[in-house]
């Protein structure tokens, strides 16, 4: 019998996939998006995306060698990814040492305070985004036009992005269908040519990245579906409700973070919930938190926000939003 019952402790369940092999494929998730925002922006988007990619790995490095005094993990590629979804949250403008200085808060406040990767509550590139936000708000919402290669890092065109012109120009009296004519149709805004960040360009290419990474079951649908149907829904009634006020759904979905954050930040493995159950309602409160800042608060972009009050909850959503246990009895009626 013993050859047949062997008792052992948990995990039971294996795979071959590890820390390195699924940000790996994060990576390649995020290179159409990438390459989209050097076409549209040029000499700046490469500039913003080394510096920040080379200073999330040095950081990483120096506190675990030096600090910490443990294992350096820099190779499993966490600090990359970090240091891309930073470059990603930024103009592609941004001065080099403000770079720097993200990096410095995404790795050291946002992720090593609290013990490396695993262990950190807060998705890192997102509270390195707000600290350079809320530090330097003229730098942070200097958006460059896209123009690729034709004007350099320094000197590029910047103007105000969609979503700025929006609530401004309701600010000022004027009307959705007069907006609309100040800012890219749909079709542009799918493809990217808008200001704003690196990771707020080109839709269609986010959605490539969240189509491999479905395929590559890197991430489940859960979250990103649950962001994009609240928001349309949301933006929807209102548009509906009274569409010289309110923008029509495709629009908020198209403009902003949104496909950045609900297919490369909000599913965070550390930071996101653990069952399917609770990651639509991790999503939904996204979607709607999303919508409330936007449209009701002062800045015009609330996804980096919402997705960091969202953080806050998701311990207790682990807590108390569990799968059934195995085996357990189903009371009918």
């Amino acid at each position: 019998m013993s050859n047949y019952l062997k008792v052992s402790l948990s995990p039971h369940i294996h795979s071959k996939d590890d820390t390195g092999k699924l940000m790996k494929g994060v990576i390649i998730a995020l290179i159409p998006a990438l390459i989209a925002s050097v076409y549209y922006f040029g000499l700046g988007a490469i500039i913003v995306t080394l510096t920040s990619v080379a200073a999330c790995v040095v950081f990483e490095y120096a506190i675990q060698k030096y600090l910490l005094k443990g294992p350096v993990t820099i190779t499993d590629g966490s600090a990359v990814v970090t240091g891309l979804l930073l470059a990603f949250n930024v103009p592609s403008n941004l001065p080099v040492l403000i770079i720097i200085l993200g990096a410095l808060v995404s790795i050291g406040i946002g992720k090593m305070s609290f013990g490396g990767l695993g262990n950190n509550p807060f998705n890192p590139a997102l509270v390195g985004r707000v600290f350079l936000l809320i530090s330097f708000p003229v730098q942070m919402t200097t958006w460059p036009v896209p123009s690729g290669f034709k004007t350099g890092y320094a000197d590029a065109v910047t103007g105000a992005t969609p979503l700025g012109i929006i609530k401004e120009g309701l600010r000022n009296g004027e009307t959705i269908p007069q907006l609309m004519n100040q800012v890219p149709d749909h079709m542009q805004l799918f493809y990217g040519y808008m200001g704003g960040s690196m990771g707020e360009v080109a839709a269609a290419a986010l959605i490539l990245g969240l189509i491999y990474m479905l395929f590559r079951k890197i991430i489940t649908w859960h979250i990103p579906v649950s962001i994009i149907v609240t928001i349309a829904i949301f933006t929807g009634i209102l548009w509906l409700i009274n569409p010289s006020q309110y923008a029509d759904p495709l629009f908020h979905l198209l403009t902003g973070g949104v496909m950045l954050g609900a297919i490369f930040m909000a599913t965070d493995y550390v930071t996101s919930p653990m069952v399917p159950k609770a990651m639509l309602i991790y999503g939904a409160g996204i979607g709607i938190l999303t919508v409330v800042i936007r449209i009701f608060g002062a800045y015009p972009e609330g996804v980096s926000f919402a997705i960091l009050i969202m953080n806050a909850f998701v311990p207790l959503m682990n807590a108390y939003i569990k799968p059934g246990r195995f085996g357990k009895e189903v009371k009918n009626g």
